[in-house]
């Protein structure tokens, strides 16, 4: 959308920045703007005639300084519009300033550099008398300018106040739009870059403008801008995977029944402004909006204020808290029971499903006792120990020279656990990184969350399955907002199997929650009907922001309610006595 649309971002009084010129010059700005002032034969750069200071001439803080850019060929293709707006008398402040730009051959013979004289300007039938490197911002939208004039003319602006009040928050209304659409509409005729002047500069606003066919963005920080107009493309988004909203029955949700098997399903980074994106893209409800019982966690881990996964899973699995990096180990790195190695003492069977490689730091929280997340090779010799019955993730590589084979039937596909007999099965469904959704991973996360189901409750026994949904974390931390939504709409496919399946076997609660929440992700616009989604970052890491547990089930309501997230192991075991 934008990438065909060529934006300039103008920076609007360029001069009040901390350095000059060479601020929004080395951030990519394509247009900026210096007031002058003839004063004592001389030219000052100065936002009012009082504050003039001596030291600050036009040649000090931008003719020397973009001369010296250009004879180190810095940036030497980008072009650039300068924009001088005259305080003082037109012709005679022009005058001066052509005298002086003569000394500088090497900026007015450039052909990517345009100067513009804006402000104080000389009559419009002038335009032609000044020299070849002269252009001129023309602000008298609707006058006549005969055709040898109007070739000087370079730019075209107006004042936005004139057709709006708006103060770059929310959204224009629908007259205010109309009415800022139709004097664009007027100045694209003449097919000259377009900008407004006294417009409001807030994300929104260039946002807005952006849309509406704006050439030039006005702003007072142009190094935002141009990050903010440059990473949009990337930013904003349209869902193009979807998931079939499931609509439980609630015949046992928050009702006192015996609780028999527990399916947790874990989104990794999954918070709440993740979970809204997706909602939105997916027109407006997901099967995990579909729940009542709905609480937060507080995800702090023993030694940081922001947990990783690996202590977040830790929490989670063994009811304790421990430090960053640690993986079934308490804060004195000795071993703790994991709930599935509780379980599995109770006769119960226990699977673990994850899009990432199954040595990954959450799956790895409900087999492996390592002081150290990276140990990939001990926590793979912890799984060959484990009593799993089953297993779905990549990294299959990590085992080529391994027993695995002899631990658990290692199946081909997902699909393959229908016909399965063996008490334990694994299936690797990459030999390292599981591709993304974007890659075309499929349905896998979904059909292995159904099949897992479907095998494990073909032994008669209670189980516990854990399902991951890794990815959302993944695209956090490279701040990839088409990732985080194609994973989480997928991750809400895996719900709806646990949803599907609780309502068609009485005892099984479903616990939705996250580890913590990765990137800072905020969704400030988007269309629900096209379902795009804009998203924004604040970090490439995870935040220490509480996320929400949402349960379906017997003692759904028993998940309710704010508490540290070590505090789900105490809950889930209390239900199955």
């Amino acid at each position: 959308m934008y990438s065909q649309h060529l934006v300039k971002v103008h920076s609007h009084n360029d001069y009040n920045q901390t350095i000059p010129f060479w601020d929004a010059y080395s951030n990519g700005v394509t247009s900026i703007e210096a007031d002058i002032f003839l004063k004592d034969n001389n030219l000052y750069v100065s936002h009012n005639q009082e504050d003039i200071n001596i030291s600050r001439t036009l040649e000090d803080l931008y003719l020397k300084p973009l001369e010296t850019a250009l004879k180190m060929q810095y940036k030497k293709e980008q072009q650039l519009f300068f924009l001088i707006d005259i305080k003082t008398e037109a012709e005679a402040t022009l005058n001066k300033l052509i005298a002086i730009l003569n000394k500088y051959k090497t900026i007015t013979s450039n052909k990517n550099i345009k100067i513009i004289i804006s402000g104080n300007r000389p009559k419009s039938d002038t335009y032609i008398k000044y020299p070849s490197f002269i252009f001129f911002d023309f602000q008298e939208l609707g006058q006549s300018i005969s055709k040898e004039n109007w070739e000087k003319v370079a730019t075209v602006s107006v004042d936005f106040k004139k057709y709006s009040k708006w103060n770059g928050l929310g959204r224009l209304t629908e007259d205010d739009r109309n009415r800022v659409s139709s004097i664009i509409s007027q100045a694209k005729t003449t097919k000259k870059p377009f900008r407004f002047w006294g417009a409001p500069d807030t994300k929104s606003a260039w946002k807005a403008f952006l849309e509406l066919g704006v050439d030039i963005i006005n702003t007072d920080t142009p190094y935002n801008c141009v990050h903010y107009i440059e990473s949009l493309p990337k930013r904003l988004v349209t869902a193009r995977n979807f998931s079939k909203v499931y609509i439980p029955t609630y015949k046992t949700d928050q009702k006192d029944l015996p609780v028999k098997n527990i399916i947790l399903l874990i989104g990794d980074g999954n918070g709440l402004s993740q979970i809204s994106s997706a909602v939105l893209a997916n027109s407006g409800a997901l099967s995990l909006t579909q729940l009542k019982s709905i609480g937060f966690i507080k995800t702090q881990s023993a030694d940081d204020f922001t947990t990783d996964s690996a202590a977040a899973g830790t929490a989670l699995t063994t009811g304790q808290k421990t430090n960053n990096r640690a993986i079934g180990t308490d804060s004195l790195r000795k071993p703790i029971a994991n709930i599935l190695e509780i379980l599995q003492k109770r006769k119960f069977s226990t699977g673990i499903i994850t899009t990432d490689e199954i040595t990954g730091a959450t799956p790895a929280s409900f087999y492996a006792h390592r002081e150290e997340r990276s140990d990939t090779e001990g926590i793979s010799k912890d799984l060959l120990k484990s009593k799993l019955n089953l297993f779905v993730g990549g990294g299959a590589s990590t085992f080529k020279d391994t027993s695995l084979g002899s631990k658990f039937k290692l199946l081909t596909s997902v699909k393959e656990m229908q016909t399965a007999t063996i008490d334990t099965v694994g299936v690797f469904i990459a030999p390292n990184r599981v591709p993304s959704v974007l890659e075309g991973r499929g349905d896998v996360l979904a059909e292995a969350t159904k099949y897992s189901l479907e095998f494990l409750n073909k032994k008669n026994k209670p189980f516990f399955l854990m399902v991951e949904g890794a990815q959302i974390d993944s695209f956090g931390h490279v701040n990839n907002t088409a990732g985080i939504v194609a994973e989480t709409i997928d991750f809400d496919t895996a719900i709806t199997q646990a949803l599907i399946f609780a309502d068609k076997n009485e005892g099984t609660l479903v616990i939705i929650t996250a580890d913590h929440e990765t990137s800072g992700f905020a969704i400030p616009q988007g269309n629900l009907k096209e379902h795009k989604i804009e998203g924004d970052f604040i970090t490439n890491d995870h935040t220490a922001t509480m996320v929400p547990i949402f349960s379906y089930g017997p003692h759904s309501q028993d998940f309710q309610g704010v508490y540290e997230n070590n505090e789900v192991f105490n809950k889930i075991l209390s239900l199955l006595k």
